[in-house]
């Protein structure tokens, strides 16, 4: 059996940083002729060891970088449909530790890029050290935290460097020329990563068409980043293979959650992995 990222990173400490290996995964998308697909699932939903089996169906169906949720009882940047995800996957007792235990399964079986989406809070009470170690120990590559600005990141910056996680930012449309800078530097100056900009300002959710801003913001963005050679990926109201397709013809991936869940929520437990299979590969561009 081919070793596992998790494995190779708890035998060798001297190994490539997690964080490279998201960095690794646009660049083969890259070589590929497409973008990087990255879907998003919802920890514990709709339970547990459901949700390890539908991560490990996205990754063999194509997924390139998976962003696994960690439910929080306040999440402002989400839509209804992951809310309620999030909602029923805190009442079935998923927790950070729990969210942990996921990744562990998931890293054990897969070599697919794992990032941790959640919200600062419950993180911070964990304890950012000890979140930021048991993150990697457990084979995750990166964090994206919707709610922690770039002027307030500084010491979950500082321990995921440590351990060398990607911290990933979100830039919305409205961001300004001072805030893209800010963050494409920190990116930069990190261990690897992307930069996340969202389609529109608001909180996640299907949309039938993308916003008609959307490739000018990119470009506007990649001209802070085209020297540092950081890939863009694209999130927020991504549904359609048509979605993935226009938005990866001038970003570098594009990212599918909502969806995801309500496809889910569409099927009986014995048919969603394969429904995720067939989702997953439509996306895929492969």
């Amino acid at each position: 059996m081919e070793p596992t990222r998790s494995s190779i990173m708890d035998q060798n400490s001297n190994a490539t940083t997690p964080a490279a290996s998201i960095t690794q995964a646009f660049e083969d998308a890259r070589q590929q002729g497409r973008g990087a697909l990255m879907p998003y699932f919802m920890c514990g939903y709709p339970s547990a060891a459901q949700s390890i089996k539908l991560i490990l169906a996205a990754a063999q169906a194509g997924a390139d970088i998976i962003e696994l949720g960690m439910p929080f009882s306040d999440p402002l940047a989400d839509g209804a449909t992951i809310q309620h995800a999030g909602q029923i996957a805190l009442e079935g007792g998923m927790t950070i530790s729990g969210c942990m235990e996921i990744a562990h399964q998931v890293s054990s079986q897969s070599n697919v890029p794992l990032l941790f989406m959640g919200y600062y809070n419950p993180i911070l009470t964990y304890g950012l050290e000890r979140f930021c170690e048991h993150a990697r120990k457990n084979g995750i590559c990166g964090l994206i935290i919707p709610d922690l600005p770039p002027e307030e990141a500084t010491p979950l910056q500082m321990a995921a460097q440590q351990n060398g996680l990607s911290l990933v930012f979100l830039l919305p449309p409205t961001a300004s020329d001072e805030r893209i800078a800010k963050v494409t530097t920190l990116v930069a100056n990190g261990p690897g990563g992307f930069v996340y900009c969202i389609s529109l300002s608001g909180v996640t959710g299907v949309r039938k068409t993308l916003p008609t801003h959307l490739r000018s913001f990119i470009e506007k963005v990649r001209g802070y980043t085209k020297d540092k050679h950081l890939p863009l990926a694209v999130g927020f109201g991504l549904s359609t293979p048509e979605h993935i397709a226009e938005v990866t013809s001038y970003a570098d991936g594009a990212a599918v959650g909502s969806a995801l869940v309500r496809l889910i929520d569409q099927h009986p437990l014995a048919q969603q992995e394969e429904e995720i299979k067939i989702y997953i590969r439509s996306l895929s561009q492969r």
